[in-house]
């Protein structure tokens, strides 16, 4: 069953009936971490996440996602908050309820990825790797991907 936090006239729910397709590609589709990704990739990652849309009133603002087990590990991927909502405290309040939702408590460790926003995650308790050197990765080209100039 969905849940949804209210706060004033705004709204972050996890239906994914209210999901709007459109704003969250536009804005993904323009970001440093999935320039150019198109319409049909955008719509498989959401079907196969855990979603969270920020509204004002009717109209999505902002998202999150996140990539999960429920159990062990969760990612966090793809936040966003509209340009002209920025600087209201909306984006900490979306990764709040995220962090705080009731399917994500007694995840053993949540991920995430970020060129610029070190210092907004470190407020919300996020740390860098305490053993990077455990980690890995195996990278693919994707086809899609269309490197900025």
């Amino acid at each position: 069953m969905p849940s949804e936090f209210f706060r004033g006239e705004f709204c972050v729910s996890t239906d994914p009936a209210r999901l709007d397709l459109a704003v969250i590609h536009a804005f993904l589709a323009t970001t440093y971490w999935s320039p150019g990704i198109p319409r049909e990739v955008v719509a498989r990652a959401i079907a196969h996440s855990l979603c969270f849309g920020l509204y004002h009133e009717q109209r999505q603002i902002g998202f999150a996602r996140v990539i999960t087990d429920y159990t062990n590990h969760a990612y966090l991927a793809d936040v966003f908050v509209l340009n002209e909502y920025r600087g209201r405290g909306l984006g900490r309040w979306l990764i709040e309820c995220l962090v705080s939702y009731p399917e994500l408590q007694g995840i053993r460790r949540m991920l995430l990825c970020t060129d610029d926003a070190h210092n907004f995650y470190e407020q919300l308790g996020f740390a860098p790797l305490a053993e990077p050197a455990k980690y890995m990765e195996k990278l693919y080209q994707r086809t899609w991907f269309k490197e900025q100039e």
